[in-house]
């Protein structure tokens, strides 16, 4: 695509002009570059070092995942029992959906009549139902709730 372009903006007479002084700018930055390293080292000598371990430990500390530690301490590289339990976790998650579009697709199943249920219940007797027992009276009108300073 860049060609494309370039052919057209520069034409083909210069295209390969172009392409050369681009190469060659490319080759001029990265001798800079590597210069630029090599004079440092040289001027630093031994502390060069120094410095650069610290960083490379930062620079493996950021790739650290959780994944990446356990297949690196645990599994001794090897990730493929990783990639075998997210590919299992990944099809039931993907059945557990289209099960879930099925459901909501199907119909409803109809609801038993109601003498059924009533014979299937368990006797209930009569009266007014059990309430749990209160364990405080209610507040009157105008009274402020107990207030525990341990408690808060």
């Amino acid at each position: 695509m860049l060609v494309v372009v370039g052919l057209v903006i520069l034409g083909p007479e210069r295209l390969p002009g172009a392409v050369n002084w681009f190469f060659t700018a490319l080759r001029q930055v990265r001798d800079y570059a590597t210069g630029a390293t090599q004079q440092l080292k040289d001027e630093m000598g031994g502390d060069f070092d120094a410095i650069r371990e610290p960083l490379q430990q930062i620079q493996n500390l950021r790739g650290m995942t959780p994944t990446a530690i356990v297949t690196k301490h645990l599994l001794n590289g090897d990730d493929s029992v990783i990639r075998e339990m997210s590919d299992q976790v990944r099809s039931t998650a993907d059945a557990l959906n289209l099960r879930k579009a099925v459901d909501a697709a199907a119909p409803v199943a109809p609801v038993a009549p109601v003498a059924s249920l009533e014979k299937a219940l368990p006797e209930v007797p009569a009266g007014p139902m059990p309430t749990m027992p209160r364990m405080h009276k209610p507040l009157a009108p105008e009274e402020r709730p107990p207030f525990d300073v341990d408690a808060t």
